[in-house]
C-alpha cells in the first residue's frame, strides 16, 4: 500500500466527516452543545475541541519533519494548546472555521508536500509532558487520523442520542471503487 495515497484518502474522509459532524451540530443550541454531559471531554463542543487539539500538536511535530512542509507552518498562527482539555473555541462557528482551515491544510500538505520515503523515517518530538520520543511516521500519521476517529465516533454517538444522525460515517465511501463499466 502507498501510504501517501493511503493519507490523502484519510484526508478527504477526515473532511468529509468533520463536515458532516459540524452540520449536525447546527441543529443544537450553545447550551446544548456546551452541556456536560458525561463525555470524556465534558460536552459535544469540548470533544469537538479536544480533536482539534491534538491536531494542533501533531501537525506541529510534523512541520519539523521535513523544510517541505510549508503547509503546516501556517498552523502556528493558531493558539498552542497548552492541555489536551483545553477549550480552544467557546462557540461552534470559531471551531468551524479552524477546522475547516486545518483539514485543508492536511490535505494540501499530503497532497503536495509529502514523499512516500518520508513515511520510512522516525520523527523524534518531545510530548506535553516533555518526554522526548522518536517512532515511525507513518504510523504516527496513522494515529492523527485514527485520533480523529475516535473522538468523532463519541460526537456522533451524543449527537444521535440528542435524535441527530451524522450520516453514513464509512470510509469505504471515499475509497475509489476500481470497477470498469
Amino acid at each position: 500500500m502507498n501510504c501517501c495515497h493511503h493519507f490523502q484518502l484519510m484526508a478527504i474522509y477526515n473532511r468529509r466527516l468533520n463536515k458532516q459532524v459540524y452540520q449536525a451540530s447546527t441543529n443544537l443550541s450553545s447550551a446544548e452543545l456546551e452541556e456536560g454531559i458525561g463525555a470524556f471531554f465534558k460536552s459535544i463542543l469540548g470533544t469537538l475541541n479536544h480533536i482539534v487539539v491534538g491536531d494542533l500538536l501533531w501537525l506541529s511535530r510534523f512541520a519539523t519533519h521535513s523544510i517541505r512542509y510549508q503547509s503546516l507552518t501556517h498552523l502556528t498562527t493558531y493558539p498552542q494548546p497548552s492541555s489536551l482539555d483545553e477549550q480552544l473555541y467557546d462557540n461552534l462557528d470559531a471551531y468551524w472555521r479552524a477546522r475547516k482551515d486545518i483539514d485543508d491544510r492536511v490535505h494540501e500538505w499530503l497532497s503536495n508536500e509529502v514523499l512516500e520515503a518520508d513515511f520510512e523515517r522516525d520523527l523524534t518530538y518531545t510530548n506535553s509532558k516533555g518526554i522526548v520520543s522518536k517512532r515511525n511516521f507513518a504510523e504516527l500519521v496513522s494515529h492523527l487520523f485514527n485520533h480523529q476517529t475516535h473522538h468523532r465516533g463519541q460526537v456522533s454517538a451524543l449527537l444521535y442520542q440528542k435524535g441527530i444522525d451524522i450520516g453514513v460515517s464509512d470510509f469505504l465511501m471515499d475509497i475509489p471503487d476500481t470497477i470498469i463499466k
